[in-house]
């Protein structure tokens, strides 16, 4: 008997879905609940699994396919036997790029690798079988094959056919090849939301810079316990959080949205924080961080990180949000002046830290400085709310003790 599987219900306001990759092609066993298919929303990707246990029958709906809420996607066959792998593979739609297939794979050299995985592996001659997979359901992700290609540890056998070697460059120059690929409906709809906000928000950026060296001193001092009585690490963006919703008490505007021509003020903040994930960048919501402590932030945000890492980031873990927090930091930023996420009205820029010389009680001294970035809509937000907010997290960054008495 033929089990019909359908697009699921993907969310509020989320009516339709583009189909990422088939995890397992026709003929291919599946247990009950394993993933079959990916999903990409606007939103986030999102895994289809199967109904029943038995093999997967005809596929309807191919990787591009747009596909609306309970439109059909594919066939199982409950109970059947797997068929046979030529069968198989004859009706199997022809994938991208192949990986060599181990032979001792438990289930038969048929490994699940996404385009960008599969083609990692192909360049540096890989055995999939030989990477202890990272990702959602021990899937390889490219940190994996990273790993392995810099621990020379998995190289596959002498009868894997190597990569084919890159184009020698042409005698009348080097190579001028293009390559095009079709943006995911993610980066389409960050597109679209990014240049709908300079439309529609006035948007200004202010700047200042904060003195890092006490927080930098609280968390060498602290980190280690902190890991042991928590199990998270201590970051920075615990402490950025908390200066933050303590500065959006004194500053509601910074927190309010713009709506038609009312301005909705929130006695709540929702922090919405960047994470890097295989994909790109999300931007999940810490609620109501203002009633959270350092410890319970770190913990979150820990959380949503492993998320964007194996996968499993819901809509629900991004929906919503007051206010953003961007660390560009991270990958090396100096300075930017971020776009603010609508219906938001600000965003804060964090960016790296470099000893910079300062000026201290009259005498020139190296410190810790990071540039901070605010951008707003100058619709709502004045120039001195702006700069007053700025100034509360400034201050609470360069005297941590203020995060503790709320000052």
């Amino acid at each position: 008997m033929a089990t019909q599987v359908k697009v699921p219900t993907l969310g509020e306001s989320v009516t339709e879905a583009t189909v990422g990759q088939w995890l397992k092609k026709p003929g291919d066993a599946v247990k009950a609940d394993e993933p079959i298919v990916s999903l990409e929303t606007d939103k986030v990707a999102v895994d289809v699994p199967s109904p029943v246990a038995g093999t997967l029958g005809d596929i309807i709906a191919k990787e591009g396919d747009t596909v609306n809420v309970g439109a059909l996607l594919a066939t199982v066959n409950e109970g059947a036997a797997a068929a046979p792998a030529a069968k198989a593979e004859a009706a199997a739609p022809a994938p991208a790029a192949s990986a060599p297939a181990p032979a001792d794979d438990e289930d038969g050299g048929n490994l699940t690798l996404s385009p960008a995985v599969r083609r990692m592996v192909l360049e540096h001659g890989l055995d999939p079988s030989k990477i202890k997979g990272t990702g959602k359901d021990g899937r390889l992700t490219k940190d994996d094959v990273t790993a392995a290609v810099a621990a020379g540890n998995a190289k596959a056998s002498g009868d894997v056919a190597p990569a084919a070697a890159a184009p020698a460059a042409s005698p009348s120059g080097p190579s001028r090849a293009q390559e095009r690929v079709k943006m995911t409906r993610l980066r389409q709809t960050v597109a679209k939301r990014l240049k709908e906000a300079q439309n529609t928000a006035a948007l200004l950026t202010t700047f200042n810079d904060v003195d890092m060296t006490a927080v930098i001193e609280a968390r060498n001092k602290y980190k280690d316990l902190f890991e042991k009585k928590h199990g998270v690490r201590l970051g920075f963006m615990g402490f950025f959080t908390k200066a933050v919703t303590m500065a959006l008490k004194d500053i509601p505007g910074v927190n309010a949205q713009i709506d038609g021509d009312e301005i909705v003020y929130n006695d709540f903040a929702d922090i919405s924080v960047a994470v890097s994930a295989p994909n790109g960048l999300v931007v999940p919501v810490i609620r109501n961080a203002e009633s959270l402590s350092v410890a319970e932030i770190e913990k979150t945000i820990g959380a949503f990180g492993k998320k964007a890492k194996d996968g499993s980031m819901t809509m629900e873990d991004m929906k919503g949000g007051t206010f953003t927090i961007s660390n560009g930091g991270v990958f090396g930023s100096l300075m930017s002046t971020p776009i603010i996420n609508p219906p938001q009205s600000a965003v804060l820029g964090l960016h790296r830290i470099e000893d910079r010389p300062v000026v201290r009680d009259g005498q020139v001294v190296v410190r810790p400085m990071m540039y901070l970035a605010l951008s707003y809509d100058h619709r709502l937000i004045d120039g001195r709310e702006a700069v007053t907010f700025l100034v509360a997290v400034k201050n609470a960054i360069e005297d941590p003790t203020r995060l503790l008495i709320d000052l």
